[in-house]
């Protein structure tokens, strides 16, 4: 964007008594925390948020693993958000990024950790980094290096691979520039109506203390932890475990789904952040993931459709906003202590479990990763996979596994069984990289919460006997203990061994096996143990870097044409002459590939209004919930692009205007910026 862009006002889109029920807006807390102790040094807090955004057309998206969910525009850019804390009596700091991403896939760790490393030397490493996705399935795929997640994207696509490491890093940069004394308050809450289990039968399988621990399916823990200056709030990360899969797999654009909802609400309709100048903003807020494995946000247990999912997102995200903020207004605990981590690689695929851990009092062990008949039937309340597969019992895999899998490898069965097995990726692996093997395990402790770092989706009672683990050998309270799931890399589920004999999607999703929680727990303990006793663990090897081994298929964006007698930008469809609020403007345009330039830390579109003295001010642009840009092929090089504006309740009336910007790649490989802009129209 230029420097002479015009100067953003989005207040009219605040929900109506956000304000004034809650007091968020430069108000000072009224709920009072308990104080720190004496003579406490306290904490140096920065803040960070930056685009993410990937490609937004032909490209395909990753979640649901379907071959069709090809992105055909975006409905809400994807942002990093980071969080730097420092103490300040030790120096001892640790570095939380919480990414609108499907998942964080050890390529983009390791990208993120180098570009951390080239600018800041050992200042931010592996060790003291967490870095997390919100795990929505409406992001682009194309970012991983292992095959299986570049299947349904055609390979490995370098932009997106960029965008996303360099918002990732960015938002940690920003972290980092805005380091300043702060103080860090925790609080715990319960939401309910926000989330169902869609894995009952199997959740009904695990010991009654687990059971108990839930009863009504569901965990209902909300935690926010808040950053204060000067007695007000100025950030805040909220972990509650719920699927983003409120938008659907018919869904073709990019979208940021309920967690993403939740905010940006809390950032920008209700604190006003401009997102096109996100280096320094007044107030960043994440809604981070925790163990979500079995939990859906889609309460009537049925896949949601286009276009109800628009609804459903925002409405999921409304909740664990509203229950995140209400915690602002009541007391809650000021941190104190210190910060410290400890992150360890472990090769999954072999793991001696001692019995302490089995809950057998034997000795077991994890095997080479297998994928279920039940994993490739996908979850059926959120978004089925392939045909031919069903959760749970699937007789012809059944038996293959048993008379051909399970016979040659007595070992495998040990580990693996009753699971259907469809794919060994394990056997797989010896000739191509499809998934990862080796992975990071971390701890963080700020004060006294703890984050136990796993690479994957973990069921509540599985997180349940994690947060146990760690709770009961560092002395913390249960509640203080988080699973901060989708960290730091990828490997699919984490259920507990009865959840797993259950063989549900989640069970079949659990690749090492039935013994693959307690190899987890077991590590849990030792990072438990090293980080309450002030000792160092050798981190081991880490996971290879696959980047020179990466397959793009793709090819990519070869020319760009208007249609006959048209130019780019040309306005094929205008908008009408006057709207009121709540109806829907929609204007065409002869665009171009959107994935000639990213925009990211930009903008695909404006949605102008007129000031008094006739300049134009942006009212939306294409980071608002309320704006859509759809693009399409239009014969061979053409482009038709719709910007769609739902014009919101509130909105002031006067002229308005839709601006589309974009950029055409000519024959030679120029690419050229342009511009189109609508006729005016009028909001009454």
């Amino acid at each position: 964007m230029s420097a002479e862009r015009p100067v953003h006002d989005r207040r009219t889109v605040l929900r109506a008594g956000t304000l004034a029920g809650l007091g968020l807006v430069g108000a000072p807390m009224t709920g009072r925390a308990a104080a720190a102790p004496a003579g406490d040094a306290g904490y140096l807090v920065g803040r960070g948020l930056a685009d993410a955004t990937g490609e937004v057309a032909e490209v395909g998206m990753m979640g649901y693993g379907r071959f069709d969910q090809q992105a055909a525009g975006l409905h809400t850019r994807l942002r990093a958000r980071a969080f730097a804390v420092v103490d300040r009596a030790s120096g001892r700091r640790v570095m939380l990024i919480v990414a609108d991403s499907p998942m964080i896939f050890s390529s983009v760790h390791q990208a993120v950790l180098r570009r951390l490393a080239e600018r800041y030397g050992d200042l931010y490493t592996e060790q003291n980094v967490l870095v997390t996705a919100t795990h929505t399935h409406a992001g682009p795929g194309g970012y991983a290096h292992h095959l299986l997640y570049n299947t349904t994207t055609f390979g490995f696509h370098r932009k997106t691979f960029e965008a996303v490491a360099d918002g990732l890093f960015e938002a940690a940069q920003r972290a980092h520039d805005d380091l300043a004394p702060s103080e860090l308050v925790l609080s715990h809450g319960t939401l309910t109506g926000a989330s169902v289990n869609r894995s009952r039968a199997a959740f009904a399988r695990n010991p009654k203390a687990d059971r108990d621990h839930f009863p009504d399916a569901v965990d209902p823990l909300t935690t926010l932890l808040r950053v204060e200056r000067a007695g007000r709030v100025v950030g805040a990360v909220n972990w509650f475990p719920v699927h983003s899969t409120s938008m659907s797999g018919d869904n073709r654009l990019i979208s940021a789904d309920n967690k993403g909802y939740a905010a940006y609400h809390w950032e920008r309709e209700v604190h006003d952040v401009d997102y096109l100048a996100d280096g320094s903003p007044a107030f960043v807020s994440a809604f981070a993931q925790t163990n979500s494995g079995d939990m859906s946000p889609n309460l009537d247990l049925r896949p949601p459709t286009t276009p109800e999912d628009f609804d459903r997102a925002r409405a999921s995200g409304l909740r664990q906003y509203e229950a995140a903020a209400a915690q602002t207004e009541r007391p809650g605990v000021r941190l104190s202590g210190p910060v410290d981590s400890r992150l360890v690689h472990v090769d999954l695929s072999d793991v001696t479990v001692r019995p302490e851990f089995t809950g057998d009092g034997r000795t077991h062990r994890t095997s080479k990763p297998c994928v279920g008949a039940s994993m490739a039937a996908g979850s059926m309340e959120d978004g089925p996979a392939f045909p031919g597969f069903e959760e749970g019992e699937n007789p012809f895999w059944d038996a293959i596994s048993d008379s051909i899998v399970y016979t040659v490898s007595p070992e495998l069965a040990q580990a693996q069984a009753p699971k259907d097995v469809v794919v060994p990726l394990g056997e797989m692996n010896r000739v191509y990289p499809w998934v990862q093997e080796r992975v990071p395990v971390m701890l963080v402790r700020i004060g006294r919460l703890y984050l136990i770092g796993i690479p994957g989706e973990v069921t509540i009672c599985a997180g349940l006997r994690l947060r146990r683990t760690v709770a009961g050998i560092v002395g913390a309270e249960l509640d203080d203990v988080l699973v901060a799931g989708y960290a730091n890399a990828y490997f699919h589920y984490v259920t507990t061994p009865e959840e797993y004999d259950a063989q549900h999607y989640e069970g079949g999703s659990t690749l090492f096996g039935r013994w693959q929680l307690p190899a987890l727990q077991q590590t849990a303990a030792g990072l438990a143990t090293a980080l309450r006793d002030g000792t160092d663990l050798p981190a081991g090897p880490g996971a290879p870097d696959l980047s020179g081994r990466a397959l793009s298929l793709q090819p990519g964006v070869v020319l760009d044409a208007p249609p006959a007698f048209r130019r780019f930008g040309d306005v094929l469809v205008p908008p009408r002459e006057t709207y009121r609020a709540g109806e829907r403007v929609e204007v065409v345009f002869a665009g171009a590939h959107p994935g000639n330039d990213l925009h990211r830390g930009g903008t695909y579109l404006e949605v102008q209004r007129q000031e008094p003295g006739g300049a134009w001010r942006t009212v939306a642009d294409d980071g608002d919930w309320a704006t859509r840009f759809h693009w399409k092929r239009d014969g061979i090089a053409a482009s038709r692009v719709t910007v769609v504006w739902d014009v919101p309740r509130g909105t002031a009336p006067g002229s308005h205007r839709i601006v589309y910007r974009g950029d055409a790649r000519s024959v030679i490989g120029t690419v050229t910026p342009f511009t189109g802009t609508s006729p005016a129209f009028t909001v009454r």
